[in-house]
């Protein structure tokens, strides 16, 4: 990496904007699950979720071409696309969700989201998980508890435990664990209740990807669904990592069997084109519409919902949710065998083309590994495969590719993932 390249960004943008890695990636092309840098070095791609259905997909890539060179203004006009946009990912849903608002970003959903559901409820509260992070707006970042040791920066938020059998609460298992998990939100919306900030919803990614993709106990999200309702608050689903096919499912909520109030999205849905959007019951929306003023300039505009309809067609015709439950599977089996050669892998979760390797320096005890974690990021990095970390502990692996990924590619990544792993173990 050139060092006037780095030098130039920290002077721009300041040396606190994140970059991967300990030597940073000057990243030049990418295509389907690659990427090349500036000297011609290629990576395979297993971290990057924006590109869902690969890196400059030749279909996005024509739509977003052949729509710019049309029209592309804000969305105060009529316009086809966004109409057959909202009709295509609509039907996606459970019908009784069938409305969209369009953004920009999985932030500015978030954001949207909360102001429905604290306008639905005349409420303020939200409850959320303990490390967890669902944007950058000043609203969503009252959420960011990964930042803050598992504290929220606002009365108005409440955290709790996220659901994990890995480091179970207070020891239990089955349903007792699962009881004590639903009880900790109870407390928390009991709490909003009494000091009088009223509860408005609760926001969680359905799969707690930022958590570490914990395998959550059974029957949990139901009955978390049943209690926020009962409180008279609003479910309301981050599908930003867990939807577009990701999951094996084409919505993270679908392995739950729990239909949300809203639903929020965001990264994959443009494959890099910035696009997000809200999807809630017409009369939740509509009844926000009709006391609220909101427009969002360049949400769903024409090249945007372009990009989408092409997301969404070649989701469908490369049968792509299917492969990566197929992929997945493949890989899932590989990282267990890995488990069985490496004493560092305490745990190995995923479902479909997300996979959570959480490393320790002691299986017995599962004390986190982070330093190792972050060794091996860096480490895989040489060997020409991305990943990158995340959890508590920040000593999870985080792997998932873009959806075109191939058993062969599942072969190179458990390849050199075994070589760092015996590398640095020695």
């Amino acid at each position: 990496m050139e060092t006037g390249l780095l030098e130039r960004r920290y002077r721009l943008l300041g040396k606190g904007a994140p970059l991967f890695y300990d030597t940073p990636l000057h990243i030049v092309r990418g295509e389907g699950v690659w990427l090349y840098d500036a000297d011609g070095k290629r990576y395979l791609d297993a971290y990057n979720n924006v590109p869902v259905v690969g890196h400059c997909h030749p279909r996005v890539v024509a739509a977003l071409a052949s729509q710019a060179a049309q029209l592309n203004v804000h969305t105060r006009y009529l316009h086809e696309n966004v109409l057959d946009y909202g009709e295509r990912l609509t039907a996606t849903f459970d019908a009784s969700l069938d409305m969209v608002f369009f953004t920009c970003t999985g932030s500015e959903a978030n954001d949207l989201a909360l102001r429905i559901a604290r306008q639905r409820t005349g409420a303020k509260g939200i409850v959320c998980s303990d490390c967890t992070y669902h944007g950058n707006s000043t609203a969503v970042d009252e959420l960011s508890t990964m930042f803050r040791d598992g504290a929220t920066g606002s009365p108005n938020v409440r955290s709790v435990p996220f659901p994990q059998t890995f480091r179970p609460l207070h020891g239990l298992e089955g349903e007792a664990l699962c009881d004590a998990y639903v009880a900790e939100v109870a407390r928390a919306i009991a709490a909003l209740q009494e000091d009088g900030t009223g509860f408005a919803g609760m926001l969680v990614c359905p799969i707690f990807a930022n958590e570490g993709l914990p395998t959550i106990p059974e029957g949990y999200m139901r009955k978390v669904a049943q209690l926020v309702r009962d409180a008279g608050g609003l479910l309301i689903f981050d599908e930003v990592q867990s939807g577009f096919g990701r999951t094996g499912h084409m919505w993270g909520q679908q392995m739950h069997g729990v239909v949300p109030d809203i639903v929020t999205l965001g990264k994959p849905m443009g494959n890099g084109h910035p696009i997000g959007g809200v999807v809630t019951r017409a009369e939740i929306g509509n009844g926000f519409r009709d006391s609220t003023m909101y427009f969002n300039t360049f949400g769903g505009n024409p090249v945007s919902c372009a990009a989408g309809l092409a997301v969404l067609d070649t989701i469908r015709d490369e049968d792509l949710v299917n492969g990566a439950r197929r992929v997945g599977e493949y890989v899932l089996d590989g990282l267990r065998a890995l488990q069985k050669r490496h004493a560092s892998i305490g745990d190995v979760r995923g479902s479909g083309l997300f996979f959570a390797v959480e490393l320790v320096e002691d299986r017995a005890g599962r004390v986190p590994a982070p330093a190792l974690a972050g060794r091996l990021v860096n480490h895989m990095k040489e060997n020409g495969v991305l990943i990158s970390r995340l959890g508590p502990y920040n000593n999870v692996l985080k792997i998932r590719p873009p959806l075109p990924f191939s058993t062969a590619d599942a072969d190179l990544l458990l390849t050199r993932l075994c070589s760092s792993l015996g590398a640095l173990e020695g």
